[in-house]
């Protein structure tokens, strides 16, 4: 859904890159078999993260299978599936239709709206399963609004109703992982709501949009202040990380948390800077 949580691909072996690719599958699949067409198209890498957190957490019995997809009709592509799959693909269509709900909001655009219905038509009976747990979200979720709308500053306030959010959902059972789960998801939704109001920030400010770091923009140490709270978002998820006793795939989690999260703020970071570089000389 946000782009943000992903493998560093050149720094996986084969076999590492296949194994993560076919948890990715298997989310797919039950995404289609549970939502449809559209239910698929909603496929992240971040939930592909989750799940394949849960599932060295919790060390479920993993079905393994091959099969073709309308991607790629030519070729069988293994897949993995397990009970926490069906959850992760639960989550990811209710974050996906608040995230509709936010673009119409936004930018009024008919089509995130159209989307946002469709959505929860098929959604229904996820939001009665969990509904204690969307409860929390929507408070979350609605705290967050509010605070944009008056124009809120406070970072930290405004990343932590999104690090609720994603601690709502990194935390599938209430067991004795449930706060160790609630902390890391915290921490990473933190992280998530901040990278992307960094990346924003430009078109942002010429839309007219909120932006938590509208103020911070104006500031020569920008890029320094940026990364420094990210760092500090993304230490703070790791030390939770690794207190969780989870062996099955641990380099790949391992890849993602301390080299693939940083991938799209190098990319935008860079991107800035060239254009800085650029403006400068003409």
């Amino acid at each position: 859904m946000f782009g943000y949580i992903v493998v560093n691909q050149s720094e996986l072996r084969i076999r590492e890159w296949e194994m993560y690719h076919s948890y990715y599958c298997g989310l797919c699949r039950v995404l289609k078999e549970k939502y449809g067409r559209v239910g698929q198209a909603t496929l992240s890498y971040d939930m592909t993260f989750l799940l394949l957190l849960l599932s060295g957490l919790y060390e479920p019995e993993t079905v393994c299978g091959e099969s073709r997809c309308l991607a790629h009709p030519g070729k069988k592509h293994t897949y993995r599936r397990n009970e926490l799959t069906e959850y992760v693909a639960d989550m990811n269509m209710l974050l996906t239709e608040y995230k509709c709900l936010d673009d119409w909001k936004d930018d009024r655009k008919r089509l995130r709206l159209l989307t946002a219905r469709i959505l929860g038509r098929r959604t229904k009976e996820g939001r009665e399963r969990y509904a204690g747990k969307l409860d929390r979200i929507s408070d979350a979720m609605e705290e967050l609004s509010r605070a944009e709308e008056r124009g809120e500053t406070d970072l930290d306030a405004m990343a932590g109703c999104f690090g609720r959010v994603m601690a709502q959902i990194a935390a599938v059972r209430k067991d004795e992982w449930e706060e160790s789960l609630q902390r890391f998801g915290f921490f990473l939704g933190k992280f998530i709501y901040l990278l992307d109001a960094y990346e924003d920030i430009e078109e942002d400010l010429k839309k007219g949009r909120y932006n938590p770091l509208k103020e911070r923009y104006k500031f020569p140490d920008f890029e320094g202040e940026c990364q420094d709270i990210l760092t500090m978002m993304m230490s703070a998820c790791c030390r939770e990380f690794e207190q969780l006793p989870i062996l099955d795939n641990v380099e790949i989690l391992r890849n993602i948390l301390y080299s693939g999260v940083w991938s799209r703020y190098e990319a935008v970071h860079l991107a800035r800077r060239k254009s800085g570089e650029e403006g400068s000389e003409s």
